[in-house]
């Protein structure tokens, strides 16, 4: 069994599978020990020590970059001529950053300019970690997940941050326009500038090293650091060029097989009944299903994941949590359930479709967001008279 990939879900299927006694050898790139990439955020912040967000790793871990698949051998070839002989091949290879056409944002020779920061890996973030120092103009480009995260933890080490966004509210994917006003006030708190319908056209360099950023009407924004945080796009390349079956992400069944049978894939560079995921939830179940498969359980399969998306932001004062489920847009005939306290901060917002509750984001306190993903979950119809709802939306019963 080898298992192309240390992160978090090639980690866990090796971790899962020597559990069950089936030996791994497990290759990964990356210098350093396998870490959870989910708090890279904690780390640029200064939060966290990188030794605190180490997994354990096994103890076949081979550290070789691969750079092709023979599938008539059944052997993984790497960088430094080594082969890897497999009976079942898993790739678990994750995500590359996306880096958007910008002029300026590549040097001649494809590499960022000085100043220019991607995050996605524990380099990048120690790059990054390295260059904040407080006063430093950081320029950050895109408002999702991703950009929110960082352009918090740069504000926290001192920076001067903006943050451009070009659609009209934060984090859209996930949030509805009065939790997205939450967030962007709470980034506002900490000094963060924030632009949205607001499009980055150019990166301009000077010696080779960033100096301003400009958007789409002329305006110009003096910058000492750049970060692209445009999202994620899966890493397919080895499986492409190995003639498996490659769409937007390695297609695979509910057995996590790929268009050959002794190949499986996991994880962010997975795409699964037409989804591609790239979030840690969906990556940890697909390693524990396809553990439980490799490991002879028969009956085991992957059909899915609802996925919550769930965000700390940590500041001077307190934390800022936030929690987004299912369909948060809400449809003609849908029910809504909405509570919101602005002196708090806090905002809550069920909404029920069919008399099942079909999603819903919290901001401030979350201590209902367990029962109310069990709720989303199970897909029950909800009583008729919302009593339950409310109770599940309020920490005292909806009284």
């Amino acid at each position: 069994m080898v298992v192309i990939g240390s992160g978090l879900a090639g980690i866990r299927l090796a971790r899962r599978l020597g559990e069950l006694g089936t030996p791994v050898t497990l290759i990964g790139e990356e210098e350093h020990p396998p870490y959870n990439r989910v708090l890279l955020a904690e780390v640029l912040a200064g939060r966290y020590r990188p030794e605190v967000i180490a997994l354990p790793a096994p103890a076949e871990l081979v550290r070789a970059r691969v750079t092709g698949i023979d599938r008539d051998r059944r052997t993984v070839v790497c960088a430094d001529g080594a082969e890897i002989a497999y009976g079942r091949l898993v790739l678990a290879t994750g995500s590359n950053p996306v880096l958007p056409p910008l002029r300026g944002l590549f040097t001649a020779d494809h590499e960022l300019p000085e100043g220019v920061h991607a995050f996605r890996t524990l380099d990048d973030c120690l790059g990054l970690s390295a260059a904040v120092r407080p006063g430093v103009r950081a320029v950050v480009i895109g408002g999702g997940l991703l950009g929110v995260s960082a352009a918090r933890a740069l504000a926290v080490r001192g920076a001067q941050v903006v943050l451009a966004q070009q659609s009209e509210r934060l984090m859209e994917r996930q949030l509805d326009p009065a939790a997205s006003a939450l967030v962007r006030r709470h980034l506002t708190g900490l000094g963060v500038e924030v632009h949205t319908e607001c499009r980055v056209r150019d990166v301009r360099c000077v010696g080779g090293a960033v100096r301003s950023v400009e958007m789409a009407d002329g305006y110009a924004l003096d910058a000492d650091l750049v970060v692209p945080a445009c999202g994620v796009h899966p890493r397919v390349s080895l499986a492409q060029a190995a003639g498996l079956h490659v769409a937007k992400g390695v297609v695979v069944d509910d057995e996590l097989r790929t268009s050959d049978p002794y190949i499986h894939a996991v994880g962010d560079c997975v795409q699964h009944a037409g989804t591609v995921y790239g979030l840690a939830t969906p990556a940890l179940e697909q390693a524990d299903a396809l553990a439980a498969l490799l490991a002879g359980d028969t009956a085991a399969r992957y059909t899915g994941t609802r996925s919550l998306t769930r965000l700390t932001l940590t500041g001077p004062d307190s934390p800022f949590d936030l929690a987004a489920f299912g369909e948060t847009e809400v449809l003609p005939g849908d029910d809504v359930v909405q509570l919101a306290d602005a002196t708090r901060g806090t905002y809550r917002k069920v909404v029920v479709r069919d008399d099942r509750l079909v999603g819903g984001v919290l901001v401030g306190e979350l201590g209902t967001v367990g029962a109310l993903a069990r709720a989303w979950e199970g897909a029950e119809p909800l009583p008729s008279d919302g009593g339950p709802l409310l109770h599940l939306l309020t920490n005292d019963g909806g009284s």
